[in-house]
């Protein structure tokens, strides 16, 4: 660890932070009376990136006295050191901790305990380090408790230091929610699009319930009466409907750091943008392959996962090549892409595929089978209406999560510099000035 200069810093061992570190445990399970009671029980598991949120089980106060487990007050921290090393959080309320945690009691005469919570996120993978490579699987309280770390005499100012992150992790948070409730949105609207569509002032139809002339029974259930039922095969032309001939198996040797991108299944994400594989082969390699190549506005399609078949539409304006676990859909002109690879994410493509995947290690779906799917398809001006309604929420998403990794990004570049001195945080303002460390 490099030599603090700042007199307005210290270095020293992480137990002299600490007014103690306790141990958690587990209360026997076949005794019934020491579970269910009104105290949450946590175990590394119950970790989020947003701290502790839902509670699994409850114990007694028998259940604590009778076992090795602690109680842990609220407002003190809680580190994971042993089965999920190195999670972390601050107890948003009294609990009781397993051996998986270890609770900490800051001493806030010397230390802020947010700054700890933020001290330790860095210092927990360099603890983690210790252990490699030997028989024990976590961090040792005594290699927690004389790690040497460094931190600001005033404990004001840790507290700032401790807001300032403190707020991106708020921003972090609140993004991170408003993409959840976009997906749950886009989820409900996936559902309505592809059984009810849009007419040609962009409204979806009124439910079947409320219209039934406008719905039409057939084996695949009810759908609109302009839809017709169409096999993958006689709506995009079976040559157009191909996979890779190589896969995991690809020689290690063909593969380059630059070339022509190959595309593998994990490469493929359900959604709409470019997914650019960091694996390449020779463009000589390519040409010879030239059948299953990829180009911007193709659609691809997992074969293989659990389940099969995400799909995205790829945007990027760099070719690439698809291996033998991704399917490549060249639609034609008259067939809108994000509408038909939206379809296969959809509830009801997710039941199609299921009913006709592999199971094994991991299901999977046979080219021929793919092919024969079939599906109600909408005329091409209503795929194109029902695709523009899905990329606009889609695009939503997508700016937020860019968003969100920004908001990441800076805040892991603000945890370096103000953790270690570099940007200096003064006691009688918030503002950070930049200076050489």
């Amino acid at each position: 660890m490099p030599e603090i200069l700042s007199n307005d810093w210290q270095l020293r061992p992480f137990a002299s932070l600490c007014l103690r570190l306790v141990n958690g445990g587990t209360p026997d399970t076949n005794n019934s009376a020491y579970w269910d009671g009104e105290i949450p029980w946590i175990t590394g598991a119950d970790f989020t990136s947003r701290g502790i949120e839902e509670i699994r089980r409850y114990v007694t106060d028998l259940g604590i006295r009778s076992s090795a487990t602690s109680l842990v007050r609220a407002g003190n921290l809680l580190v994971v050191t042993r089965t999920g090393v190195g999670k972390l959080a601050i107890a948003p309320f009294d609990l009781a901790i397993s051996q998986d945690i270890t609770g900490v009691y800051v001493n806030n005469d010397e230390a802020d305990t947010r700054f700890i919570y933020y001290l330790l996120s860095r210092e927990l993978a360099e603890l983690r380090k210790l252990n490699q490579g030997t028989s024990i699987n976590g961090i040792i309280r005594a290699d927690l408790e004389k790690h040497k770390v460094r931190s600001p005499k005033s404990t004001v100012v840790q507290g700032k230091i401790a807001e300032i992150l403190a707020s991106l992790d708020v921003g972090i948070e609140r993004t991170e929610a408003l993409i959840e409730k976009y997906q749950q949105i886009k989820a409900g609207q996936m559902h309505d699009l592809f059984t009810r569509g849009v007419l040609p002032n962009g409204k979806l139809r009124p439910p079947r319930e409320q219209a039934p002339e406008l719905y039409q029974e057939t084996k695949l259930g009810w759908f609109p009466k302009e839809w017709s039922p169409s096999s993958f095969r006689d709506l995009v032309g079976a040559a157009n409907i191909v996979n890779g001939p190589f896969g995991s198996d690809l020689l290690t040797s063909e593969l380059r750091n630059e070339g022509v991108p190959v595309l593998y299944v994990q490469d493929v994400k359900a959604g709409i943008f470019k997914r650019v594989s960091s694996a390449h082969i020779t463009q000589e390699k390519a040409n010879a392959l030239a059948f299953c190549n990829v180009r911007q506005g193709d659609i691809l399609v997992a074969k293989v996962g659990a389940p099969p078949c995400d799909s995205c539409v790829y945007e990027s304006n760099e070719k690439a090549m698809v291996t033998q676990d991704v399917i490549r859909i060249r639609p034609p002109k008259e067939v809108d892409a994000i509408y038909l690879s939206s379809l296969l994410n959809s509830p009801f493509g997710r039941n199609a595929v299921k009913r006709i995947s592999i199971e094994g290690t991991r299901e999977r779906v046979s080219l021929t089978e793919f092919k024969n799917l079939i599906f109600p398809i909408a005329k091409s001006p209503e795929q194109q209406l029902i695709g523009d309604r899905i990329k606009a929420i889609q695009v939503f998403i997508e700016k937020e999560g860019e968003k969100c990794r920004k908001l990441r990004l800076k805040k892991n570049g603000l945890m370096h510099d103000l953790l270690t001195g570099k940007v200096k945080v003064t006691t009688s303002s918030a503002d950070t000035t930049r200076k050489a460390a």
